[in-house]
């Protein structure tokens, strides 16, 4: 099938594409956050708790771990562009879907549709970017396109919270179909079709094992908070999802064409890179889930005013990337990878004080610190991993890339959700251990809450002493918990810091101005 395109010029076509593919890959991450404000309103329309409207954000999770490792495979037969159509197509459908879903199950199965598209159009869009510029290029381009990558988790919030609070939580979906159909126009008119790799042979051992592994463990990162962590059903996950690991990599290993070519791993700087992309992901995702529930549970601030607060960081991201491409071009990627993630780690620390008198300008600041901390060290660690790939295997390690990192943004939210929930009962027992009978400074904090309540002319006697004893546990919690976020905080800056570690371990790539991109076919 052979689509119309207008003819543009070489020098000309890459960019128009990069531009394409930016629309795609923006609304596909930015479903990843934009939902969470809008799961409230949700409850309260379909009539459930919040078990089953997690659901919503979980299948989307889910799915797009599963669909990803299949990516490079579908690329080599059916073509980046017909791909890239085939996901923004998928995609838009499932927001008109989720757009007029009528229950919970329903909004469930819809997102699951959403996440077809949405997980494939990632990697198709690193893919394309990867195949038609050079690698002297690829620095630029990539900052260019990682904009989306940084700015559209930032931005889902707040868009969100705007679309919440001042339209219908519906058009958080239904704003995704005009945008759809323009970006699925313009990849018709404007996209070139790369050469069809034939005789391939789909490697369905490989997909059903990696499928099962990332489903389990998502889920069980997803659900071990709930359910703890020692419980039968999360310990029963991780044990599937080992189980189907250790039969994917022998799969893998020992099969022809393999769905993920763990061969990949055999480049240094690939592999480093991998792992400093998984650290960073981390501190990404982590930073853009703590600060919101600190401010709303904590501070009382709507989700208009907390997304408001987080806009700035992604505003510095976005104007840093392509001063990192240019960083990276000049000096190599390595100083600037450093640069970025020691950025990012002490933007992080000072959050560890955060307390309900902190100054929003402090915490924005801390933000756009993150925020530049981030668009330094992403892309051009990226794209340092990824230029000594050879390209007949660029949509394979892109596959691969973002299979990490969708990990790794589950697994850093379950850590610190973790982490928080253990430091408050931590924090908790130490204050209550403070309070006893013949605490001096619970005998005070009982007497001044009797006072209140006798000033106000309500209550006396032993009445005034139940509802004090209730204000002084009310108080203490509250403590316990900004204690815990601080504590929370202080372990997030100390995993961005970590990813240092193995980014000083990192080569310098070797340039190749010469070398032109991938012959591209109309």
């Amino acid at each position: 099938m052979n689509f119309p395109r207008i003819h543009i010029n070489e020098a000309a076509y890459k960019w128009w594409a990069l531009g394409v593919v930016i629309i795609g890959g923006f609304m596909s991450i930015l479903d990843t956050s934009i939902v969470n404000i809008a799961i409230p309103k949700m409850m309260a329309v379909f009539s459930v708790n919040t078990e089953k409207a997690q659901w919503i954000l979980t299948a989307y999770m889910l799915t797009m771990g599963v669909i990803q490792p299949a990516t490079g495979y579908f690329c080599d037969v059916i073509g980046t562009k017909r791909m890239y159509l085939w996901s923004l197509a998928i995609f838009t459908i499932g927001s008109l879907l989720c757009g007029i879903a009528w229950s919970n199950d329903t909004m469930i199965l819809f997102r699951v549709i959403q996440a077809i598209g949405g997980g494939l159009i990632v990697p198709v869009t690193m893919s394309i970017v990867y195949q038609i510029f050079t690698p002297a290029e690829r620095n630029m381009a990539m900052g260019i396109w990682g904009i989306s990558a940084m700015v559209a988790p930032a931005v889902g919030p707040t868009l969100s919270g705007y679309l919440v609070e001042f339209w219908d939580w519906r058009w958080i979906f239904t704003i995704n179909i005009p945008v759809g159909i323009i970006g699925y126009i313009l990849a018709v008119l404007i996209l070139k079709e790369t050469p069809l790799a034939t005789g391939r042979r789909f490697d369905y051992g490989g997909f059903v094992t990696s499928a099962l592994a990332l489903f389990c463990l998502l889920l069980a990162l997803s659900e071990g908070v709930e359910d703890g962590w020692t419980s039968g059903y999360i310990v029963s996950l991780f044990y599937v999802s080992f189980a189907s690991f250790v039969l994917f990599v022998m799969i893998e290993l020992n099969h022809s064409e393999p769905l993920l070519d763990l061969s990949l791993f055999r480049d240094w700087n690939f592999t480093i890179s991998t792992i400093v992309s998984f650290i960073g992901t981390i501190g990404l995702y982590g930073g853009i889930f703590m600060v919101p529930l600190f401010m709303e549970n904590m501070r009382g601030n709507s989700a208009m005013q907390t997304g408001m607060l987080i806009f700035p960081s992604a505003v510095a991201a976005g104007l840093m990337m392509p001063v990192a491409a240019k960083l990276a071009d000049k000096f190599g990627a390595k100083p600037v990878v450093v640069t970025g993630l020691a950025l990012l780690a002490l933007g992080s620390l000072p959050l560890k004080t955060l307390d309900l008198d902190t100054a929003d300008h402090t915490i924005m600041l801390l933000m756009m610190v993150r925020g530049a901390g981030l668009g330094l060290f992403i892309m051009p660690v990226t794209v340092l991993g990824m230029n000594t790939v050879p390209m007949a295997k660029i949509s394979r390690a892109s596959s691969l890339n973002n299979a990490v990192r969708q990990i790794s943004g589950s697994m850093g939210i379950a850590i610190l959700t973790t982490v928080l929930q253990n430091r408050q009962i931590f924090h908790l027992n130490q204050i209550a251990e403070g309070f006893t009978a013949s605490s001096k400074a619970a005998a005070n904090m009982l007497a001044y809450g009797e006072r209140l309540y006798a000033q106000a002319g309500a209550i006396s006697g032993p009445l005034a002493h139940l509802k004090s004893l209730a204000l002084m546990a009310t108080v203490s919690q509250r403590q316990s918990f900004i204690f815990a976020f601080d504590d929370t905080f202080l372990v997030l800056a100390a995993i961005c810091g970590l990813g240092i570690l193995p980014a000083l371990l990192l080569k310098p790539a070797k340039r190749q101005p010469g070398v032109p991109g991938v012959v591209i076919a109309d």
